[in-house]
């Protein structure tokens, strides 16, 4: 059986962006970008919503030759996955294997997760919110960036409470620290 997996880049005081927007001071070297891929290479499924696929559609586009293979490497992760666009604001997206939902559905969500052969990952703040107050997220991955940003958008709703079990902990070499964690239920 799948698992719904929720994966976030953020800040030491929790903050996906800052209070400017920016997100700059996330950018992955290449040592958390090859453990990102290697993570995101399992999922067969991307649930974004509507903010976060307009920042991860860059890697719709073809790279040029010269950039770091790293990337080159999440650009065929990404364009491997199927995507699932959360967003009452578009009118299409016109990815290759995107297609666009009206609504949030947890119920239909985690049908889709039981029934898939590979995980499902949800993506943005807002989408893995709704989703973590329904009860339906089975593990997440917090990517703590050593930078503390005092405000922005938060990678946890407001108000959720739930028990969490630390399955694992990497340090890597420029500071970042992953943490993976299952949901207690």
């Amino acid at each position: 059986m799948a698992r719904l997996r929720y994966s976030v880049i953020a800040s030491l005081d929790g903050y996906v962006v800052d209070a400017e927007g920016s997100f700059a001071w996330a950018a992955p070297d290449e040592e958390v970008h090859a453990a990102v891929n290697d993570e995101q290479r399992g999922i067969g499924t991307l649930l974004l919503g509507r903010r976060m696929y307009e920042v991860l559609r860059f890697w719709d586009d073809p790279l040029p030759p010269d950039a770091p293979a790293v990337m080159h490497d999440y650009a065929n992760v990404w364009r491997d996955a199927d995507k699932v666009v959360h967003s009452t604001t578009l009118d299409a997206v016109d990815g290759p294997r995107t297609s666009l939902a009206r609504s949030f559905d947890a119920a239909a969500v985690r049908a889709m997760v039981d029934r898939s052969e590979r995980d499902v990952s949800v993506g943005g703040p807002g989408l893995a919110g709704a989703a973590l107050r329904a009860g339906i997220v089975d593990d997440l991955c917090l990517y703590a960036v050593p930078h503390v940003v005092g405000g922005g958008t938060s990678w946890l709703p407001s108000g959720l409470a739930t028990s969490l079990v630390l399955v694992d902990v990497h340090r890597f070499a420029g500071g970042v620290v992953r943490s993976r964690y299952t949901l207690g239920r």
